[in-house]
């Protein structure tokens, strides 16, 4: 298994509407370090496009709920229970995974891991298509590394 390749059409995401827009999907898990790492800075999507980035927790509802608040992440999440239907159909094989989803349904960005470049990639994109103004999400002097596996 491998995650969606750029140009892949994705796969429907309960609750996910792409009626305004491109939406990012970060797969996670509340007990990856990765993840933690992550989490906070996720927040910048939510500050400059609300609502369009949605986390996709393989972990019960109350703990992603606790995960959210407790790092500060800022965005809505769905639970993605075992069998994990969701990460399979996007063929996630680490968390964090970060996909951004074109209007047209096909995968415009595929980040496995905590990526600095990638997810600044991500959000200058996600800005242009949202036409709002560009922003980071991670820069060298904030402490983290430019890149940690999940």
């Amino acid at each position: 298994m491998s995650p969606l390749a750029v140009g892949e059409v994705a796969p429907s995401v309960p609750g996910v509407s792409l009626d305004r827009g491109p939406v990012g999907l970060l797969f996670y898990k509340v007990t990856c370090p990765t993840c933690a790492l992550t989490a906070p800075k996720v927040r910048a999507f939510e500050d400059a496009v609300p609502g369009r980035v949605i986390g996709i927790g393989q972990d019960p509802v109350d703990a992603l709920q606790r995960f959210t608040s407790e790092h500060d992440m800022g965005i809505a999440s769905i639970e993605d229970a075992p069998p994990y239907p969701l990460s399979n159909a996007f063929g996630v094989v680490s968390v964090p995974t970060l996909f951004l989803v074109g209007q047209d349904g096909r995968v415009l960005e595929s980040i496995g891991a905590w990526d600095r470049e990638g997810f600044n990639r991500v959000a200058a994109t996600l800005a242009d298509l949202a036409g709002v103004v560009p922003f980071e999400v991670s820069t060298p002097d904030d402490g983290l590394p430019a890149f940690k596996p999940g």
